[in-house]
């Protein structure tokens, strides 16, 4: 009866790798598949001159926005260091001032 029962799991372990092996291997080409579609239809939207055209002009606005921003925060943190020094005029030593 243990030698049957032992067939049986042997049997049982077998067809269960086996499915495993032919679902993996039909996944995978199914995978492999739809990844190629993907990649064709992300290709030709990539290629397309007005995605281009639209991608430069974001790029172009972000680089101004980057700027005008750098700018205006380089002018709020002189104003703000301006207005310690002059809080602190009267103070004796060096004039430091504490992050944040």
């Amino acid at each position: 009866m243990a030698r049957r029962r032992a067939e049986v799991e042997m049997m049982f372990r077998t067809a269960f790798l086996a499915g495993a092996a032919v679902g993996y291997v039909l996944g995978a080409k199914a995978g492999r598949e739809r990844y190629e579609q993907i990649r064709g239809a992300w290709r030709r939207v990539s290629e397309s001159p007005a995605v281009r055209e639209r991608a430069e002009s974001v790029r172009e606005r972000g680089v101004g926005l980057a700027e005008t921003v750098r700018d205006t925060v380089k002018g709020k943190a002189g104003e703000v260091v301006e207005r310690r020094r002059e809080r602190h005029a009267d103070a004796p030593g060096p004039v430091t001032v504490p992050p944040g």
